[in-house]
């Protein structure tokens, strides 16, 4: 076998038992030897099942004797129904915990639920590799009906609404609608846009407005097929695929990857190619993961000045924070001190696994004097053997010592000690404490 693949015996054993990954030359090469599908070798959801396995084993619960990589891979490989029941029953148990936490003292305690919509639509997204195929290709046929370059796509997506569905539209001043952004009367034909959006946001908008008309069947689909069982959580479903949609339709697949390629990822580029947002190419650059044509695998994430976590998306293995309290040392609240400005940063978690990421401030619609500066930071990241590839990452010596920020998740579970940004007791390990010591903080001497 070893002599057919043209890799040793001793890689091969390796393959046989977990200890390493199939690369795409020997995916190939027992395709070309043996006639066999190279994807019944691959489950798709492998990588975000061992992700989740990693995530969860980091929980103080599971304090004791930690399994190394192999034996979670072993675990994928071999038991993936039981890791995902696992998965399942962590789930249920952080979101239980959470909310006995939120209403301790409450009489609302008995109204529980095992998990919320937010993070049940992102694992929904994350099973599906943050890409859906399905929504792609009515987008491209729809982009192909209506024609004519990116600079002219509002007027044209009036025009399309228009002529083919009947829907006028119309922008309205704040007053008339002041604490609505969109408004779409479907039975009376009309939308209304306040004027708080800026012109890439009316065109996001109204694209998103043609999603509802030209999509809904397979939006509908997805989110029947989604698990989600409350009608919160399915409205919410189907407001993110019409999303995906409106992206999609806004930044056509092959171009935008192409373009992403030819710049290295130069996202001021991209904005001013597709008349869109920094937000909404971020966004987008998370779903280029069509099979045979890959992009940069990105996660996505969107913070508050107080740390809330407002949006996330993920195309990698790294474990994006759900609530607020992320980690100090990574540099997202560094970005509100310079608006506008790229920040990049190379940052290692507690298990080794490093990043690259980037992030810079995204404007939100202003509708008085008390709404300015209500900024949001928005980051994005890729594991570091994809830095190469980007050109925000070129002025760092990759090969160089200190050049990442040693990061965790959350203080509450994160293993660093002497970390001069400790804001918590960590809770699954006690930290050395000596009367005659000041350390770097007071939860350690």
């Amino acid at each position: 076998m070893a002599r057919r693949l043209n890799i040793s015996p001793a890689y091969v054993n390796l393959l046989e038992n977990n200890q390493r990954s199939l690369s795409v030359q020997v995916l190939m090469a027992l395709t070309e030897a043996y006639g066999i599908d190279g994807r019944s070798l691959v489950q798709d959801n492998e990588a975000s099942q061992l992700a989740d396995l990693r995530a969860l084993m980091r929980d103080p619960l599971f304090a004791s004797e930690q399994p190394d990589l192999t034996e979670l891979r072993a675990a994928v490989d071999h038991a993936p129904r039981l890791v995902a029941r696992l998965v399942q029953l962590y789930q249920a148990h952080r979101s239980v915990v959470d909310q006995v936490k939120r209403l301790a003292g409450s009489d609302a305690a008995s109204d529980l639920r095992l998990s919320t919509p937010e993070t049940q639509i992102h694992d929904f997204f994350r099973d599906h590799g943050n890409h859906f195929d399905a929504i792609e290709r009515i987008a491209e046929a729809v982009g192909a009906r209506i024609g004519g370059p990116h600079d002219d796509m509002y007027a044209l997506l009036k025009r399309h609404l228009r002529i083919e569905h009947n829907i006028q539209t119309e922008v309205r001043r704040i007053s008339d609608m002041p604490e609505t952004l969109r408004a779409f009367d479907q039975q009376n034909h009309s939308v209304a846009l306040s004027e708080a959006l800026d012109h890439t946001n009316r065109i996001f908008q109204l694209a998103h407005v043609l999603g509802l008309v030209e999509a809904a069947p397979i939006v509908d689909a997805l989110a029947a097929s989604s698990g989600i069982d409350s009608e919160a959580g399915i409205a919410r479903l189907r407001v993110e695929l019409t999303n995906y949609f409106a992206a999609a339709l806004l930044m056509p697949y092959d171009e935008v990857l192409t373009l992403a390629q030819e710049t290295e990822y130069d996202i001021d580029r991209i904005t001013a190619a597709f008349s869109v947002s920094f937000e909404q190419v971020c966004h987008r650059l998370t779903t280029l993961q069509r099979d045979g044509a890959r992009g940069v695998p990105f996660f996505f994430l969107r913070v508050d000045r107080a740390g809330n976590v407002t949006k996330r998306f993920n195309a990698t293995e790294f474990t994006l924070a759900e609530d607020g309290g992320a980690c100090p040392v990574w540099d997202l609240h560094g970005a509100f001190r310079v608006p506008g400005l790229i920040l990049p940063q190379f940052v290692e978690l507690p298990d080794g696994a490093r990043f690259f990421t980037i992030s810079r401030t995204t404007d939100r619609p202003v509708f008085s004097r008390q709404t300015q500066d209500r900024r949001l930071v928005v980051a994005i990241g890729c594991e570091n053997t994809h830095a190469d590839r980007i050109g925000y990452a070129r002025p760092y010596n990759m090969d160089g010592p200190g050049l990442y920020s040693q990061i965790g998740i959350n203080c509450h579970v994160c293993p660093r000690q002497a970390c001069a940004q400790r804001a918590h007791q960590p809770l699954h390990m006690k930290l050395p404490l000596d009367t005659s010591r000041r350390g770097r903080t007071r939860y350690e001497s």
